[in-house]
């Protein structure tokens, strides 16, 4: 059987904008349904599996104790897990498109193509320094296991900022970690044919609710809340199948009047908004069981308390752990324009015990 070629870089990257339009139109059908979040992606990664050929497959799928299950990064690579995008004919990109969008809420679908686009952008601007490797189509889906109603398997999704994994036991998702996303350019700044335009950002709501929260903070709260004056040069353990177990740190939820916790709670919120709804509602279920529940979550900031500035933030309890840094610049030079943001599970990524 002959695969068809690829598509234009230039077809593919509008079919993104297009994709994302479409969005809640598809996301309506699996819930009119009455299909879970798991149901959806059952049938989702069997409509996509059936357009590859044996030799995608054989790529594509991997046994569910397969040791790349846990491997994950957000740095451009040229090879990674699973099938590329770039190595899909049109059927198969949508198909597997369909599969991200089935995992995800339409935000998070709308924010994961967005990342995509953002390497476009990258190619743009840098030209010949690009070596290939800025490719809106260089990013991976891999199924370990065989997705079914029962039993168990998993799906990853990554690429140059994007690493989202999902752990399925018999038909619920029982993880959904880590998840990382990130951005560079964080907010565009120059005009770009064909590209989002000047001003449009991803992950604003993580960014903008935490300075609002830590300036809404008076002296006695920031000098618990502000950790070190400058920010660390990235997020904690990038890479590592598990989150850091380390100390708590940071204005404890308790130490908060109420209009800061609801500050706080947008935060996590937000995060957790680019998972189906379900998934989203579990982890903040989650976080309510732990030990010391909403009372044990804590708030860390490092670095300036105005953007443009190199600066972090940490939110965790016993059950999870939201981690922000935006201290690079973007590749025009703009500082702190170049965002991380990860979502880990403290009692175990890929429902895995931590270390």
């Amino acid at each position: 059987m002959t695969q068809a070629k690829p598509p234009k870089r230039r077809f593919f990257t509008a079919a993104l904008l297009c994709a994302a339009v479409a969005c809640s139109f598809w996301m309506i059908f699996p819930a009119a349904a009455g299909l879970t979040a798991a149901g959806c992606m059952v049938q989702a990664a069997k409509t996509w599996l059936a357009t590859l050929v044996p030799e995608q497959v054989a790529v594509a799928q991997k046994p569910f104790d397969d040791p790349q299950r846990t491997g994950w990064h957000f740095v451009p690579k040229f090879q990674r897990k699973g099938l590329s995008l770039r190595d899909m004919n049109p059927a198969q990109q949508h198909a597997a498109l369909d599969l991200l969008r089935a995992a995800v809420s339409p935000q998070g679908y709308e924010t994961s193509l967005g990342i995509m686009q953002r390497d476009e952008i990258l190619r743009l601007i840098e030209g010949e320094k690009a070596k290939n490797i800025r490719d809106a189509q260089r990013y991976f889906f891999t199924l370990f296991g065989t997705p079914e109603a029962t039993g168990s398997w998993g799906l990853s999704v990554e690429g140059h900022h994007l690493s989202l994994n999902f752990t399925v036991r018999d038909g619920r998702v029982v993880d959904s970690t880590p998840q990382f996303m990130g951005a560079s350019p964080a907010e565009v700044r120059t005009a770009l044919a064909g590209q989002p335009p000047v001003g449009h950002r991803l992950l604003k709501d993580e960014e903008t609710l935490a300075f609002e929260l830590v300036r809404a903070l008076d002296a006695t709260q920031r000098a618990t809340a502000i950790v070190a004056p400058e920010a660390p040069r990235d997020i904690r353990a990038a890479g590592e199948a598990q989150a850091p177990q380390a100390a708590p740190q940071g204005i404890p939820f308790e130490a908060l009047n109420p209009q800061q916790q609801a500050l706080l709670r947008r935060i996590v919120e937000a995060s957790c908004a680019g998972m189906h709804p379900e998934v989203a509602a579990e982890r903040l279920a989650a976080i309510e069981k732990a030990e010391g529940g909403w009372n044990a979550v804590r708030f860390a900031w490092a670095g300036a308390l105005e953007p443009g500035i190199g600066h972090w933030y940490l939110v965790e309890n016993p059950a999870f752990s939201l981690e922000f840094c935006n201290v690079q610049p973007d590749a025009e030079g703009n500082p702190a324009n170049h965002v991380h943001c990860i979502y880990r599970d403290r009692s175990g990524d890929f429902d895995l015990p931590p270390r």
